[in-house]
């Protein structure tokens, strides 16, 4: 038997595979850091009919809670993507499987490989209306990809978006495919009006050296993107730098950063309720937003999400809560499950690729609603 972790993304320990009905397994730690949880590897040349493999250290891992109610995800091709029985014991997990062919892989979610990160900048930037830049190199030397959607002009609203901050939560940046499909779809009249209106500074991935590595939730420094805001330095965390930079070029108006969410299986958005300067017209707009987002696509809903800070109280090293209060801009940081969408149940897939796509297809009416008052 082969097992491989050797691959962008891969991330996985072997302690024993002599045995295919108990092979033991570990995650290894992002570099620098104490995180884990994400996993990604390849199991080939097996004999047995069936496997079953302990995830060891599954009970230290940085949501440890996350993994109950959770399945797993296999795929035969590393492209299409469904679930397999998984068990939680609050120390190991463990995924039972009996493959009808090989190879097979198994991941926390259907990956999002940096070969088809290229593919979609390389597809978009050859669009009229988009610019490519390259923000910067990151610790690992790899390009921090800009796609700007719209001329610059002083009369447009500065829309940003950016995803992957941690890498691991690699459904943010299938929900960017989603959206720039649709924004820059010829057939879709809500996406003309919103480009006449808006120019779109998108972020794909925010962490390439943590995608390529295998990370959780850390760049190739060690340093968790998403609480170096205000206080990034190239030395550390040059991603969040660069992207200050920029912002601070170009203003923003509205801002969604896009993450996945361990432990919580909805789909919310996470306002920016609790920085000190909390307006009551950026409340209005949230408030709008929110309703006419879950409006738009069933997932997503208002119920269930991260508690919010007393006033003044929120943490401005966070990505949302910097911007908004740096801006006074209308921000959002947008959360999606690992396992599956609570309100929507799909066991065969759970929360997947196609419906992150869509989500972020769906994003764009909720804009349109608020769009004319920021």
């Amino acid at each position: 038997m082969k097992i491989s972790k050797d691959f962008d993304g891969g991330n996985i320990e072997i302690i024993d595979q002599t045995n295919p009905e108990l092979i033991r397994l570990n995650i290894e730690l992002d570099n620098a850091s104490g995180f884990y949880q994400w996993f990604y590897f390849l199991v080939d040349d097996f004999a047995s009919e069936k496997l079953h493999f302990s995830i060891e250290n599954a009970g230290g891992a940085s949501f440890a809670e996350g993994y109950e109610d959770y399945q797993a995800c296999a795929s035969y091709n590393n492209q299409d993507w469904f679930r397999v029985p998984t068990e939680y014991d609050g120390s190991a997990l463990s995924i039972s499987f009996s493959p009808s062919q090989s190879p097979v892989w198994f991941a926390s979610f259907a990956p999002y490989s940096m070969a088809r990160h290229d593919n979609l900048i390389g597809h978009y930037r050859k669009y009229p209306s988009v610019n490519y830049a390259n923000l910067g190199l990151t610790i690992d030397g790899n390009n921090i990809d800009l796609l700007q959607i719209g001329d610059d002009s002083i009369h447009k609203k500065k829309v940003w978006v950016h995803a992957r901050q941690h890498p691991g939560e690699v459904m943010a940046e299938w929900w960017v495919e989603g959206f720039l499909n649709s924004l820059l779809s010829s057939t879709n009249p809500v996406a003309k009006k919103l480009l006449d209106q808006c120019v779109f500074y998108v972020v794909p991935n925010m962490n390439p050296d943590g995608s390529i590595r295998g990370n959780l939730r850390t760049n190739g420094a060690g340093a968790n993107l998403n609480r170096e805001w205000g206080e990034a330095n190239t030395k550390n965390s040059p991603e969040v730098a660069y992207v200050m930079k920029k912002m601070r070029e170009t203003g923003v108006d509205f801002s969604l950063d896009l993450h996945g969410e361990e432990m919580l299986s909805y789909c919310f958005l996470a306002t920016a309720e609790g920085i000190p300067n909390f307006s009551s017209h950026q409340r209005k707009l949230t408030n709008q937003f929110v309703q006419a987002y879950c409006d738009s696509n069933q997932a997503m809903q208002n119920e269930h999400g991260y508690p919010i800070p007393e006033p003044g109280k929120a943490d401005i090293s966070i990505c949302t809560y910097w911007v908004a209060e740096e801006f006074d801009a209308v921000a959002f940081t947008l959360e999606m499950p690992f396992s599956d969408d609570a309100n929507n149940r799909e066991p065969k897939y759970g929360w997947s690729p196609d419906k992150c796509l869509q989500l972020g297809a769906d994003v764009l009416p909720a804009l349109q609603k608020i769009v004319n008052f920021l």
